[in-house]
């Protein structure tokens, strides 16, 4: 299927040398608005960068200590490109560059105030999946958007664009750690408004060199915070920073995230109990509302104990809460009185002390960032929960999917639609089910109906684990996670009184062991019990499913949410004048001739130069390797990135994780219809489930990347593994 191209992309040797050949691009020599990626394969840097004085622009860069050493300049050009649009697409591929982690950015701080402008949402998305595709092509990326957008080096990287009211929490902070009066700024807001992406853009905004740092994005207020961060640099040079985050899974999250950023490593991402090793200029502090006091702390009770000894503090009066103000001159508590879900938290009269104390201040976030259906949404869910929604009024948004079901089985179905549509579907329950499964694998924990399901097989980042979208999550592994669809399970702790009209609590239903010990007020229990369904309410962006095991509570979620129906460019020709076999050439190989067994790829690096005839040229700046190879690939179920018949350069399969990557499989039985061949190229995606043997794949899917929607992805289950053999991992296209 043949398609009129959006965007080109062409390379260029990086050198003042290389800049009369600049001139000869028309974009570039006219001072058309052009997106350029300055890399350097060996060392794997880059910088993203747009202009419409392209010379110039080049000239300068090779005057720059850093960039000056990048070695190749693609030139990202299109007739559709405009100023606002090339921000845009410059904006979107640092963001994305940085979660696909080829290259260590030397960008700083960047990213575009949301703004609209002519044919944005018409044109331009599927111009900026163009420019990813070809860049795939080009090697310079190499997992695809989709899968991206689920990941959460993404979701938590610090290239993120701000909004108007994140900007103003920016400048509030900034301001205060600037003010010698001040210690402890409080940062306020409801699950979505942002506050783990604030904190992270400060995190590395703080711990950015002068000339790193671009604050394009803040317009009006670039002078105001430039003149902050000077002033904030003389007192504190080098600030002894940390990012304290309470909860161990989602601190196991963020410490992934910060491994992939420039400037940032996982150990600055601590515990509350190592704050005790050292002090700090300032601490940052994620999700404070689960900041602990000595209370219902199981197993903690020790480390809890031992660390405020430590700091010479009572253990019975303390919180969390006091060892960050004494292991910081400044603290920066993000905070949700909303997401407190269970007595061993910081009383909510710590963090009311806290804010009314000499050498504090308070900054609230509003705006509502995770859920598509806004604040009306989050308003609609604390009513709901509360009662206060009036009579006859149904929740309704053309953004958001929110249904409420009569059949569980039909909301895990559902839900495993989702995962295999877009991933980062998962469904959450309250703790109304003992964890049987902990000790005995073979038990089920929640048993409804036909429904049988167990509960989060690990504590530790469960909502990323292989086969989790088939175990059911709890408050613990989910708060402080982003997910595309959240299928949530009213358990038999919370039902609802038609008579009083209210929600009542069953505490003997309850079974989270340090949620409920203690509490003698019910009011108080339910209080934690709303707060959790409030919380895993807001996991989704796209949409909540709903189920209630009490017959009452499903009946009044029906009348207030919908119920659920059951029926959805190419390179030239690179001119080398000697080919010099893994210097600047790798082995071509035949896959349409290669009917017999495919020993040869299995593992190049033992081929012997001087008895292989076929060689061909890798582009130029490519580091070779003798594990690389080149074939020609054929058919149009890759067309987005390969061209029909286009020369690629692969790598023989080293393993690890190929999610979201371009692969070369050989399938030992079948013939694959698009390229003719027993060889086919497609985006590799595996799901994985953990049992006494360990890990294996239950299902992969190779996935065709084409414009043409009539090619489907290939499935392929346990039993079917053997039929297929990834031989290699594509690197980029050579030429058509």
């Amino acid at each position: 299927m043949s398609h009129s191209p959006l965007v080109e992309i062409q390379r260029y040797p990086f050198s003042r040398e290389a800049l009369d050949d600049l001139r000869d691009n028309a974009f570039a020599a006219g001072n058309w608005p052009l997106v350029y990626v300055l890399s350097d394969e060996k060392h794997r840097r880059a910088y993203i960068g747009e202009t419409t004085d392209t010379l110039t622009r080049m000239s300068t860069h090779l005057k720059h200590d850093e960039k000056q050493l990048l070695t190749a300049a693609h030139l990202i050009t299109s007739e559709y490109f405009n100023k606002s649009a090339t921000l845009d697409v410059e904006s979107l591929l640092i963001k994305y560059m940085a979660a696909d982690g080829q290259y260590t950015l030397l960008n700083g701080n960047l990213g575009l105030a949301d703004h609209n402008y002519y044919q944005r949402d018409a044109l331009y998305e599927e111009v900026f999946r163009e420019v990813w595709n070809r860049l795939i092509a080009k090697g310079v990326v190499s997992r695809t958007l989709d899968h991206l957008d689920n990941s959460d080096v993404f979701k938590y990287s610090p290239y993120k664009s701000l909004s108007f009211d994140q900007r103003q929490g920016l400048l509030t902070i900034l301001h205060e750690l600037t003010n010698p009066g001040v210690q402890n700024i409080v940062v306020e807001g409801g699950a979505g408004t942002g506050k783990s992406v604030l904190a992270i853009f400060l995190f590395k905004l703080l711990n950015s060199e002068d000339h790193q740092i671009n604050l394009r994005e803040f317009s009006d207020e670039e002078a105001e915070i430039q003149s902050l961060l000077a002033s904030l640099r003389e007192s504190l040079p080098k600030p002894k920073m940390a990012l304290v985050v309470p909860m161990t899974s989602f601190r196991t999250t963020l410490k992934k995230a910060f491994k992939h950023v420039s400037g940032l490593s996982p150990n600055m991402v601590i515990s509350p109990s190592e704050l005790t090793k050292e002090h700090y200029d300032i601490v940052l502090v994620d999700e404070s509302h689960r900041l602990r006091k000595r209370k219902n702390l199981g197993a903690y009770f020790g480390s809890f104990d031992k660390a405020a000894a430590t700091l010479g503090i009572d253990k019975h009066t303390c919180s969390e809460v006091d060892w960050v103000c004494l292991q910081a001159d400044k603290a920066i508590f993000f905070y949700d009185e909303g997401q407190s879900i269970k007595p061993s938290d910081a009383d909510v009269e710590v963090f009311q002390r806290l804010k009314s104390a000499r050498g504090s201040v308070t900054h609230q976030l509003l705006s509502q960032f995770r859920v598509k259906a806004g604040q009306p949404y989050v308003e609609f869910v604390d009513k709901l929960l509360n009662g206060r929604v009036d009579e006859g009024e149904v929740f309704a948004a053309k953004t958001y999917e929110f249904e409420v079901f009569d059949s569980l089985s039909d909301m895990v179905s559902t839900i495993n639609e989702k995962e295999e549509q877009v991933g980062l579907s998962r469904l959450i329950a309250g703790y109304s089910w003992p964890w049987a499964s902990r000790k005995d694998g073979e038990a089920y924990d929640i048993v409804i109906d036909d429904v049988r399901l167990r509960w989060n097989s690990t504590n530790t980042d469960w909502i990323n684990k292989a086969g989790s979208h088939r175990e059911v999550g709890c408050i613990h592994t989910t708060q402080g996670y982003d997910l595309n669809y959240a299928g949530i399970i009213f358990g038999e702790e919370i039902r609802y009184d038609p008579e009083c009209q209210s929600i009542v609590i069953v505490k003997d239903n309850y079974h989270d062991r340090t949620g409920g010990q203690g509490i003698k007020d019910p009011a108080e229990l339910k209080q934690y019990i709303i707060n959790i369904y409030r919380t895993i309410m807001l996991r989704g962006i796209r949409g909540t499913f709903v189920y209630a095991c009490d017959k009452a509570l499903r009946d009044y979620l029906k009348q207030h949410i919908p119920v659920h129906v059951t029926n959805a460019a190419m390179p030239e020709p690179l001119n080398v004048v000697e080919l010099e076999p893994y210097v600047n050439a790798v082995p071509l190989f035949d896959l349409q001739a290669a009917a017999g067994d495919f020993g040869a790829l299995k593992d190049v690096s033992d081929l012997d130069p001087t008895k292989h005839q076929n060689w061909v040229a890798v582009p130029t700046g490519v580091p070779v390797h003798k594990d690389m190879y080149a074939c020609r690939v054929f058919g149009e179920s890759m067309n987005r990135v390969i061209p029909n018949g286009a020369l690629c350069l692969f790598r023989s399969d080293r393993g690890g994780s190929r999610n979201g990557k371009t692969v070369l499989v050989e399938c030992i039985d079948s013939i694959d219809t698009d390229s003719d061949s027993r060889y086919t190229v497609k985006v590799y995606e595996s799901f994985k489930t953990e049992d006494e043997h360990g890990w294996r794949h239950t299902r992969i899917q190779l996935k065709p990347n084409s414009y043409d929607d009539i090619f489907q992805p290939i499935e392929v289950t346990d039993q079917e593994a053997l039929q297929y053999r990834v031989v290699g991992e594509f690197l980029c296209v050579i030429d058509q």
